[in-house]
């Protein structure tokens, strides 16, 4: 688990390069907001999460399954995780922020990629 990042990986780069290509500036990694949001949009009182299906328990989702060996454990970790999201989204949006989460099942394929930004650009704007 010690090589998984947490930060800088390379969906959040995909999401952020789309975003700078299309003329939007942000901060990363804010850690002055719940949650350390990925990226963090001022201008449009906007915060995205990039997240893993696995790692933050995607509802119906083929990546989001869990292991056969040593389940509890992952169960617990991943079900703590949602709980720590679910607060920190509900922070986020109690300070008047809008919340996007991108999943990663949405833009691991190039087809899902491109029509998955295209909404992200529409949900900022909005």
């Amino acid at each position: 688990m010690s090589k998984i990042r947490s930060k800088k990986t390379k969906l959040e780069e995909l999401v952020r390069k789309y975003l700078f290509s299309k003329g939007f500036r942000y901060r990363i990694n804010d850690k002055r907001y719940p949650g350390t949001p990925d990226i963090v949009l001022p201008k449009y009182h906007t915060i995205i999460f990039v997240n893993g299906c696995f790692w933050h328990g995607h509802e119906n989702c083929k990546a989001a399954k869990l292991p056969k060996t040593n389940t509890e454990l992952w169960k617990n970790k991943i079900l703590n995780n949602i709980a720590r999201d679910k607060k920190n989204i509900e922070k986020l949006k109690n300070e008047k922020w809008k919340v996007i989460i991108i999943w990663q099942c949405e833009i691991n394929t190039k087809n899902n990629r491109e029509k998955r930004l295209e909404l992200l650009i529409n949900e900022i704007n909005n």
